[in-house]
């Protein structure tokens, strides 16, 4: 083999192994994620790009209040905060959330609530109302969206099932200038 042909097969291998690392990376690791509709306003916005960890949701739990990325249908990925887990009692009422009947505090919801027009920002409900469940099943999550007079969660598609958890939203990376890491 000439040098030439040497050196553009070393490129192809050197090609060939990159894309399988970016590949096995994607599909096993970490995923990116555009954000649609503004069920997570003001937190994230329509729009926004993020990067999704994989890592350990395929055999554990999420944490309460993470933000995670799930199959909401086989055409749609949503995006909500994990407001129960398995086990737990969920209920709103005048604007505070209860998880196994103590006030739990949602500073992430506080700059927004004094914006919110007239009435409570999140209605009273009890989890037996939406769900007719009194606690969150094995295997199933509580979600909800940040922007709670406005998002497609739980309240109205049930448990988000673990099996169909994508991930937890890690980091937003566009608008760049929105850049920080999700908390």
């Amino acid at each position: 083999m000439n040098t030439i042909a040497r050196e553009v097969w070393d490129w192809i291998k050197t090609f060939a192994v990159v894309v399988i690392i970016v590949l096995i990376i994607r599909t096993f690791f970490f995923a990116n994620y555009m954000v649609h509709g503004e069920s997570m306003m003001p937190t994230i916005e329509n729009g926004e790009r993020l990067i999704i960890n994989k890592i350990g949701y395929e055999f554990s739990e999420p944490d309460r209040f993470d933000l995670v990325v799930f199959h909401a249908n086989e055409e749609s990925d949503y995006i909500k905060r994990v407001i129960g887990l398995p086990g737990d009692q969920i209920r709103y009422e005048d604007d505070t959330l209860y998880v196994n009947g103590e006030a739990v505090q949602e500073d992430y919801l506080a700059p927004y609530r004094s914006e919110a027009e007239r009435g409570p920002f999140t209605s009273d409900f009890t989890l037996e109302e939406v769900t007719g469940k009194e606690t969150v099943p094995q295997g199933k999550i509580f979600v909800l969206g940040d922007n709670r007079r406005n998002s497609m969660d739980s309240r109205r598609i049930g448990f988000v099932d673990m099996s169909e958890v994508v991930g937890e939203a890690n980091l937003r990376y566009w608008p760049v200038d929105e850049f920080r890491v999700m908390r």
